[in-house]
């Protein structure tokens, strides 16, 4: 009988052998490194990948309220027709930012800030807000959430408020002709080759303004009427909110009688209104030629009354503490009777005749009042004796007093070729770009 075992030896040998053959061939293998290499890296791979995947999601969900934070704040201080409150303008921004937070997955809003402030004529919004954002990969490896948060700024000039007062010479001496050419035509139908169209009543039918409409001839007074009017529709045009600027309108008197400061306008947001009443501004009549020495342009006189009648300035930051602006529109030669105080040679009885005195200008100017000055240039009358002997030996300083009484930079000087309405109008846009330098 046979012995199994030994039977059985050669087949268990045999398996052996074969086992170790695996076994080398599986530690030669370069596939099975591989494997091993790739089962021991995924973890750490799969991290990398996450994290990118979960920085650039709240990259994205940063930006998207960035933009929302930014569009707040431009709310904040968005200006309007009528000028919320800063509490007011506070409410929109916060409703601006909520209404455009659209709810993202992941992504819950921890805490909003929003701050809207006036400072004197500047408003400041700030937004802050903060959120948490939860993350898709980095949670297998204990980061479950990622912080975020932002901080939009944002400031707009607030509507500087401004009442302006327009003092407009109106005197014998505006009904000069407002071109050469006009004052040419009245000197060639003149007997005493005048260039005035003085408006004398003595002789209603044939007084010399009277001739200047007949030849349809255009005084200065005429072009400083519709560049008041035109000046109304500026200040309309250019206002930010409702009610911004006020314009009173005020002219030297209706007669050489009863010369002094006569309203036109009174002080009044409805500058439509204003313009109207800009209309009926004419040359001041006399009853007869020479009538009191014809002392009827007493500058001195008209800006101690405006100057009392002209309130307190304030700073422009609301309706009720308007700054305060004065718009002088003369040429710049004072006859009045000032025996004692005029700066130069006086006729006979008292009679004053000189360029402009800026004393007052300075005494208005000290309250803070602005004062902007458009002056319309006295024109040299070569052909006039009493021109000669009495106006000619200050001409030189005429437009060096007016410029003198004008505020820093609010000085226009208007030649007969140049437009009256078009320098007003600049004079204005001016005195309004600078009101804020004065703060």
């Amino acid at each position: 009988m046979s012995d199994p075992l030994a039977c059985n030896a050669p087949r268990a040998e045999g398996l052996r052998a074969r086992l170790a053959r695996l076994a080398a061939r599986f530690r030669a293998s370069r596939s099975g490194g591989v494997a091993l290499i790739f089962a021991i890296a995924l973890p750490p791979l799969l991290g990398v990948v996450g994290s990118a995947v979960d920085y650039t999601f709240t990259s994205r969900a940063k930006a998207k309220l960035d933009g929302v934070a930014d569009m707040a704040a431009l709310v904040g201080v968005k200006i309007s027709a009528t000028l919320p409150t800063a509490t007011v303008a506070r409410a929109n921004a916060i409703a601006t930012f909520n209404a455009n937070n659209d709810a993202m997955a992941r992504v819950t809003l921890t805490s909003l800030d929003i701050t809207v402030t006036d400072s004197g004529l500047v408003r400041s919004a700030t937004v802050t807000y903060t959120a948490t954002v939860q993350t898709a990969f980095m949670g297998l490896f204990g980061f479950t959430t990622m912080q975020i948060g932002g901080t939009a700024k944002a400031a707009s000039n607030l509507p500087t408020y401004i009442d302006f007062y327009l003092l407009l010479d109106n005197s014998p001496s505006m009904g000069i002709g407002a071109t050469p050419a006009d004052v040419a035509t009245m000197v060639a139908n003149t007997s005493d080759q005048c260039g005035f169209a003085c408006h004398d009543l003595s002789n209603p039918s044939n007084n010399y303004y009277k001739l200047a409409k007949k030849l349809n001839v255009t005084m200065r007074i005429d072009v400083v009427r519709q560049a008041t009017q035109s000046l109304m529709d500026t200040a309309q045009s250019s206002q930010t909110v409702t009610g911004q600027f006020r314009a009173a309108i005020y002219t030297y008197g209706e007669s050489c009688t009863v010369t002094g400061l006569t309203e036109i306008a009174a002080l009044t947001t409805s500058l439509s209104s204003a313009k109207g009443k800009a209309n009926s501004i004419d040359l001041m009549t006399i009853p007869y030629q020479n009538y009191n020495n014809d002392q009827c342009t007493d500058n001195t006189g008209n800006l101690t009354a405006i100057n009392k009648l002209i309130a307190t300035p304030g700073d422009g930051s609301t309706a009720a503490a308007p700054q305060k602006v004065l718009m002088l529109v003369a040429d710049g030669v004072t006859d009045a009777y000032y025996p004692s105080s005029c700066t130069r040679p006086t006729v006979s009885g008292g009679r004053c005749q000189e360029p402009l005195n800026p004393a007052i200008c300075e005494t208005i100017k000290a309250r803070g009042i602005r004062i902007a000055v458009l002056y319309t240039t006295y024109l040299p009358l070569p052909t006039n004796g009493w021109y000669n002997t009495w106006i000619s030996p200050f001409q030189s300083t005429i437009g060096t007093r007016m410029q003198s009484c004008a505020s820093p930079g609010l000085f226009f000087e208007v030649s007969p070729t140049q437009g009256i309405s078009t320098a007003m109008n600049a004079l204005f846009q001016k005195a309004v770009a600078t009101a804020r330098l004065t703060q």
